[in-house]
């Protein structure tokens, strides 16, 4: 019987009833007995009594503290390479705002072996989510849309078999300790958004597959959240100010990354017009800079 050792990471900070309506899924999981378990959860400075109320109701979860300045990238990098270190046959990312299926994390590993048993050896398995209210997808694979902007992806639809992909959203993905050789950790470059997107794309251009696992494995509500949407009132310094924080800034239909860390993005995986993809979200903008001088001109 082959063992399943496997480490589940998540990174929260101040969103304790989610952390633990998310621990209370994952250890609520039917899995076959040659399953094992490891959480390494990384709180990154919560002072809403998070790390408390979890080691209390979960005390079996290794819990590791950050400095409240790893955001999303930083603190499942710190968990990732603490169970790297550990060497487990698979890898789990969890957001902590995703509520698993009962049978998630096994129809994740069986996935895994029947692509295995298809000689794709090393193979992330993407987990899909939808939203818990309208049953719509929220999170999962992505896939190259157009052949001329490498970047521009789409969802793809969970189906009854595995389906290919070119990356993925990182809410729930399994990745073998093959693939884990070969393309290391997330790259903290990215601090927040895209480090999810960028693993994926290295792990494609090394050789490595990437496939949507059949159905659903868990609910997770979509982001952003209309706070964080863009104020048409702030001058053109102010969204820039607040475009470069680590996320970004919120548009109604897109979040601009900050504009150092989309370069990496485009460098490394949009090809030879990489420059042209890195400048066109900000294009918006510039809009924002007309309405300024058009506010500056009008009161002269």
């Amino acid at each position: 019987m082959t063992s399943n050792r496997l480490a589940v990471l998540l990174t929260c900070y101040n969103r304790k009833p989610k952390t633990l309506a998310c621990l209370g899924a994952l250890f609520n999981q039917i899995l076959a007995p040659e399953v094992n378990l490891a959480v390494f959860l990384v709180d990154d400075g919560s002072t809403d009594g998070t790390t408390e109320a979890v080691r209390q109701a979960y005390p079996a979860v290794n819990i590791l503290q950050g400095d409240g300045n790893l955001f999303w990238t930083g603190g499942m990098r710190f968990a990732f390479s603490e169970a790297i270190a550990q060497d487990y046959d698979y890898y789990l990312w969890l957001n902590d705002d995703t509520l698993l299926y009962p049978e998630a994390i096994s129809n994740l590993l069986a996935t895994s072996h029947h692509l295995i048993e298809e000689g794709n050896l090393s193979s992330i398995v993407v987990g899909s989510t939808q939203d818990p209210e309208t049953g719509i997808l929220t999170y999962g694979g992505l896939r190259q849309h157009r052949w001329w902007h490498p970047l521009r992806l789409g969802k793809v639809i969970p189906k009854e078999t595995p389906q290919p992909c070119d990356t993925m959203e990182g809410n729930s993905v399994l990745i073998p300790r093959k693939v884990v050789q070969v393309v290391g950790n997330l790259d903290l470059a990215l601090s927040h958004y895209g480090a999810d997107l960028d693993y994926g794309l290295r792990a494609r251009s090394q050789g490595c597959t990437i496939w949507v696992a059949p159905g659903y494995v868990g609910t997770c509500s979509p982001n952003p959240s209309i706070s964080r949407y863009v104020n048409s009132d702030d001058s053109l310094s102010e969204q820039w100010q607040k475009m470069n924080q680590p996320k970004g800034l919120a548009l109604s239909d897109v979040t601009l990354s900050p504009i150092g860390q989309w370069k990496i993005l485009t460098q490394r995986h949009g090809g030879p017009f990489w420059l042209f993809y890195w400048l066109l979200p900000y294009r918006r903008l510039i809009k924002i800079f007309l309405f300024d001088l058009v506010k500056i001109k009008s009161k002269k």
